[in-house]
């Protein structure tokens, strides 16, 4: 019997003008695209308003556009988060939008791809990782990452030296795919419980 592809949210955590966080997602969504065993469903932050102050820790009180969003996250089997680093951290943008959900992240892996200046972004990504243990979230360890990104990148948007990051995505994927299949197998026998 066949299993259905790993559906993949692919979430673009940068909501600053001028970012770059878009360049990075569109490379990244091909790469995954590419992948016959995955599905993916690209989440911009920029599209999304959520109100500034959040609701009680139930989320009973949830307005429409959050319980859309839930609907989309609970169908990913795993996510793609791709973050910038500002000041050795993650977007306040991307802090906001985690912390308005808490089941769909749970015995769910994520994976990162991550931009910025001569860390690349790894700094957010470690911090990220302790946000994301909170939430029960399995962080699977290989990134993504491109160290002064603006000079990684050509003017169509497509990285100067493909190789490299291309074989990074696909080591990224894999283990994203195992990981989700591992989980939703292990979900299928015993429902997960926190």
């Amino acid at each position: 019997m066949a299993q259905r592809p790993v559906h993949l949210a692919v979430i673009t955590g940068s909501v600053r003008n001028g970012r770059f966080g878009p360049t990075v997602a569109r490379w990244f969504l091909e790469q995954a695209e590419a992948c016959p065993d995955v599905t993916v469903e690209p989440i911009d932050l920029a599209d999304v308003t959520l109100p500034a102050r959040l609701p009680e820790f139930d989320m009973r009180d949830r307005p429409p556009e959050a319980d859309a969003l839930a609907e989309r996250l609970t169908a990913a089997d795993g996510y793609i988060v791709i973050t910038p680093e500002y000041n050795h951290s993650f977007p306040a943008s991307l802090k906001h939008f985690i912390d308005w959900f808490m089941e769909e992240w749970q015995a769910k892996p994520v994976g990162f791809v991550s931009y910025g200046g001569m860390a690349g972004g790894l700094r957010a990504v470690e911090a990220l990782r302790l946000v994301f243990a909170e939430l029960h979230a399995v962080t699977v360890r290989e990134t993504v990452s491109f160290h002064n990104h603006r000079e990684r990148f050509g003017a169509d948007g497509r990285p100067v030296e493909p190789e490299g990051c291309e074989q990074a995505a696909k080591i990224l994927l894999d283990q994203l795919v195992w990981w989700a299949l591992a989980l939703r197998e292990a979900k299928q026998r015993r429902p997960y419980r926190r």
